[in-house]
């Protein structure tokens, strides 16, 4: 038997981010440096998940709301691009690398989440393939980079969940969001416009198409805002935004439902949106982008 580490290396370094430490390093201060922290310390944050040229300086501002003096175990919750998966999976890695420093699994976490039954466990290619986790990891590094030591990840693989499931993880994961050393980060891009993505919906009414997105999108947040995960189900099956994370968020709703239950005040703010290009015409595409923070009073 070996008892080497079975590591995840950064796949998506060197195409997707800087594969230089401090290169990156650089970057993410400089992004960090322009957004404000005001809803810190979070408990959970969504934020995007595409390259740092679209993304990183909006990511920035959920990332400034993480408290390092708080924070000790960072769950990421990530959508499947790439398998088709009906539950959701852990990983077979046990650290999982990045240009800045390496980051450890909780495998006391991993077991206590296994033991459930509701897990699968992703290959080691499945993991390296998907982008949705890693790209959290360098700015979860950064952002925790004063107590790294004490700092342990569970990555969580989520797959095309139905909303019974979304409930049965979220009631499963709502205890650990109840606990103020940890920290939940939901992976979410939001509208993915145009006919590369089969999804050109238009309110000619905002005006330019970018604008009718950005509408969209802001419907979508604001009712995010108000933590119902209802709500939220009801908005996608009425107009079908291709927010790629919204299993994820469903899942943070549930588990925030949850956690009210037993009179735990909470309110999410949504800092930041952006777009990777305006759309004006029907040949354009765009993804958009937004960063939000929960506080738990």
């Amino acid at each position: 038997m070996s008892n080497r580490t079975v590591c995840r290396e950064a796949s998506h370094a060197g195409s997707w981010y800087t594969a230089s430490g401090s290169q990156l390093n650089t970057q993410l201060e400089g992004w960090l440096s322009q957004a404000q922290s005001t809803v810190s310390p979070a408990r959970a944050i969504i934020a995007p998940h595409a390259g740092y040229s679209y993304c990183g300086a909006c990511a920035a501002h959920a990332y400034k709301q993480i408290d390092p003096s708080v924070t000790r175990r960072v769950f990421i919750l990530g959508p499947s691009h790439h398998v088709p998966l009906s539950r959701c999976a852990l990983s077979s890695a046990e650290v999982y690398k990045t240009p800045l420093y390496d980051l450890r699994i909780d495998q006391e976490v991993y077991a206590d989440l296994w033991k459930t039954g509701m897990f699968e466990r992703m290959s080691l290619q499945t993991d390296e393939e998907e982008h949705s986790i890693e790209m959290h990891l360098p700015y979860t590094a950064k952002a925790m980079e004063s107590h790294k030591d004490e700092l342990s990840i569970v990555p969580v693989l989520v797959g095309a969940l139905s909303e019974s499931k979304e409930q049965d993880y979220g009631k499963l994961l709502f205890r650990y969001l109840a606990d103020p050393s940890n920290l939940f980060i939901i992976s979410s891009d939001f509208c993915h416009w145009g006919q590369r993505f089969r999804y050109t919906y238009y309110d000619e009414a905002q005006g330019e198409i970018h604008r009718s997105i950005e509408h969209l999108d802001k419907m979508g947040m604001g009712i995010i805002e108000t933590l119902d995960p209802m709500s939220f189900i009801n908005y996608l099956k009425k107009y079908h935004n291709t927010i790629c994370g919204r299993h994820p968020i469903g899942v943070l709703l549930n588990a925030v439902s949850e956690l009210r239950k037993s009179g735990t005040e909470m309110n999410f703010s949504f800092l930041n949106y952006a777009q990777s290009s305006q759309c004006r015409n029907w040949q354009d595409s765009s993804v958009s982008y937004a960063a939000g923070a929960l506080l738990v009073h």
